[in-house]
């Protein structure tokens, strides 16, 4: 019977090379299952993996649970169960150990943290502004900003995923028709039109800037020595964008994200649409954003709703 490490670096080349999943998740699983063998040397030394039960699941749930939250949690699990789920599709062990034990998690629910609008108005207007007045398009500053620009507009106008933002392909933006195809999840391709000029002027510019590099490597996004425009990139430009244009907030690419899904909410627009613009593959991870809009749609009724201003038996009700 093979170990531990063997097994997990048969389960790791079963997902890198027959699975094909993708850098992030192979990533998470080697940090998950790490953490995992790392607790078997300390508590178990040279188990062997058909020997690992229900009873040293429930100790290794004691010792994660104790310095993570729910969602990380399960996550770990998650990969757990994956793995044990393909030593006994392998015939690696006679019995998942899971199917031995039940587990729940319960996890808060936690609403998306949205930026506010005069937030976002006055990120894009300050950056807007450097822009104008870096004046010599040849010069490093003008071509950063004009870079930056390009990545603002797309990650609020588009909703997508940082890591989208970063692998996508030069040719997979299509200025002519203004469109954008995005690999997504579990390699879902999704097309995402443009939603107006000034975003398809702002790529076309950083386009013309950067063509020679962008025609080098094949990726659309590029850093100052002419590489992939990497995610921490990303979260560092925006981190200095956000001080300089004194916004008290932290604010993250993913907030981009939440913020126009809401915001499309919020102005009417169908939440199936949504969902396959965010290409989420179930319904209900967009809902998570009706629960943002019940206030605004809450306002919004009180405020248009027929019974206002009406009068009933001569008095007129609701004033205002």
């Amino acid at each position: 019977m093979q170990g531990v490490e063997k097994s997990v670096e048969g389960f790791v080349f079963h997902c890198r090379y027959e699975k094909n999943l993708s850098s992030k998740t192979l990533k998470a699983y080697g940090i998950d299952l790490r953490q995992f063998t790392t607790f078997l040397t300390l508590h178990h030394p040279a188990i062997r993996i058909d020997l690992i039960d229900k009873n040293v699941l429930r100790e290794y749930i004691k010792v994660v649970s104790q310095s993570n939250k729910p969602k990380t949690i399960k996550r770990k699990l998650a990969t757990l169960k994956a793995f044990f789920n393909h030593l006994e599709f392998d015939d690696t062990i006679l019995v998942n150990p899971f199917r031995r034990i039940k587990i729940r998690i319960k996890e808060g629910k936690s609403l998306p943290r949205t930026i506010p609008r005069r937030d976002i108005t006055g990120l894009f207007q300050s950056v807007y502004a450097l822009k104008q007045k870096s004046g010599n398009i040849r010069c490093h500053a003008t071509r950063t900003l004009t870079r930056d620009v390009a990545v603002l507009e797309l990650l609020f106008s588009a909703g997508v995923r940082v890591a989208e933002l970063c692998s996508l392909r030069a040719d997979n933006v299509d200025l002519q028709r203004g469109s954008v195809k995005i690999m997504g999840k579990g390699t879902r391709e999704r097309m995402i039109p443009l939603c107006g000029d000034d975003i398809v002027h702002a790529l076309a510019e950083y386009a013309k800037l950067y063509r020679a590099e962008i025609e080098k490597t094949g990726w659309f996004f590029i850093n100052r020595d002419g590489k992939r425009f990497s995610e921490q990139s990303v979260r560092l430009m925006i981190r200095k964008y956000v001080r300089m244009t004194e916004i008290p907030d932290r604010i993250t690419p993913h907030m981009f994200r939440h913020s126009v899904a809401t915001q499309l909410l919020e102005n009417g627009v169908d939440i199936r649409y949504i969902q396959t613009f965010l290409g989420h593959s179930s319904i209900t991870t967009t809902q998570i954003y009706a629960q943002v809009t019940e206030e605004f749609q809450r306002v919004a009724i009180e405020s248009r709703h027929p019974r206002r201003g009406m009068e009933m038996g001569g008095v007129r009700l609701n004033k205002g």
